[in-house]
């Protein structure tokens, strides 16, 4: 027995005085590093972007502004899963018009709302597949401060949440004059998307506003008796609000949207953005009952300078804007059943990594802007 004893010690310790074997990463959690200007990347992050806007349903679209980083993971056999971080800007088109985002014009300096995405995005170029598998992105308006020491007379924004009286007299009057020279259908306020103020040759309020149709027409106006309508938005009308001593002034445009009727297969015409060895937009091959949907959300901030002292700076501007990915917590990463996607019975699953850390970023990153102001490109 005490020979036994004698031969256990002796084993434990040459094991304890045993070197630690490195831990060798899987050849599969390897990710490759891509150009942020690359012609196949900069289509991927349009695909990508193209989605998250059809995902939303409220708010403006998104434009890409430059791919700030993309990391590559190359599935074996099943083509690749994309981790993309996207500066982006909003344009003037709201999500409800099912415009594309090249199709819209992005806002002037003083209006506009910029940030950043992070993107999960499926690519199997053989089996003409695209998926959005996660995103989330966090915007911000431009530094108020900033604009003002540019440029002073510029109008300021204004909140939208109806406590600013004179905003609301600005959509309600703009509103009355679109339907007062409407010739039939009526139109209500659905809701303010936009306002700012400034000093014209008396106080000016613009504003932007979604509207539906009101239950009443122009004929009924008198004897009508207004109910709410269950109705969705049908149009995002922009109007202004001028007061002086002498007159009011007031101005309405409306734009309607357009009725979305799903376009038969293979005859996207987003398809267009991207280079021809990427498969077709909108020719993925989904099985209609699967519940498949991406998963994403969009925040947004007040701008940086909010609630500052003047002259502060921000301690870590990286936490400006917090965009996070929490696909898995598993640095060997998870299995995600993709099945769905291919219309034949396959049972096909891709491996989901932790989303890249910037401080790895690719040496070919960030691209070139589309507005290179630094006003309105994160850090």
């Amino acid at each position: 027995m005490g020979l036994r004893l004698l031969l256990a010690l002796c084993g434990l310790a040459t094991c304890c005085r045993a070197t630690s074997v490195p831990l060798v990463v899987p050849e599969a959690l390897h990710l490759l590093s891509r150009g942020c200007n690359d012609s196949d990347v900069l289509a991927v992050a349009g695909f990508a972007l193209k989605d998250i806007n059809k995902d939303r349903e409220d708010g403006y679209v998104l434009s890409l502004n430059r791919v700030s980083d993309v990391w590559e993971h190359r599935q074996d056999g099943l083509g690749s899963l994309f981790y993309l971080t996207l500066d982006v800007l909003e344009t003037d088109c709201h999500v409800l018009s099912k415009k594309l985002w090249k199709d819209c014009g992005v806002r002037m300096l003083h209006e506009s709302v910029y940030g950043q995405c992070k993107v999960a995005f499926y690519v199997n170029k053989p089996r003409r597949v695209l998926y959005l598998h996660a995103y989330n992105c966090t915007l911000r308006p431009v530094s108020r401060r900033m604009i003002h020491d540019t440029c002073p007379d510029c109008p300021a924004p204004s909140t939208t949440d109806l406590s600013n009286p004179r905003v609301l007299e600005a959509a309600t009057e703009s509103l009355a004059k679109y339907n007062n020279e409407s010739t039939s259908k009526q139109y209500s306020l659905v809701k303010i998307t936009k306002a700012s103020t400034q000093w014209v040759v008396g106080p000016a309020y613009f504003v932007k506003y979604l509207i539906k149709e009101s239950p009443c027409t122009k004929s009924q106006a008198s004897s009508c008796s207004l109910q709410l309508s269950d109705s969705k938005p049908v149009g995002l009308c922009k109007g202004q609000l001028i007061k002086t001593d002498m007159k009011t002034s007031v101005s309405a445009e409306c734009e309607f949207f357009e009725s979305q009727v799903p376009a038969p297969e293979g005859e996207n015409s987003a398809a267009k953005q991207g280079p021809e060895n990427l498969p077709k937009e909108g020719t993925a091959s989904t099985n209609p009952s699967s519940k498949a949907v991406p998963r994403g959300s969009v925040q947004y901030l007040p701008d940086l300078d909010d609630g500052k002292p003047e002259g502060s700076q921000e301690k870590d501007l990286h936490e400006a804007f917090p965009v996070q990915l929490d696909l898995t917590t598993n640095p060997l990463g998870e299995e995600l059943d993709v099945s769905f996607l291919f219309l034949w019975p396959v049972k096909e699953k891709l491996l989901v990594l932790p989303f890249p850390k910037r401080n790895h970023r690719s040496s070919e990153c960030p691209g070139p802007a589309q507005m290179g102001n630094p006003l309105v490109l994160p850090p």
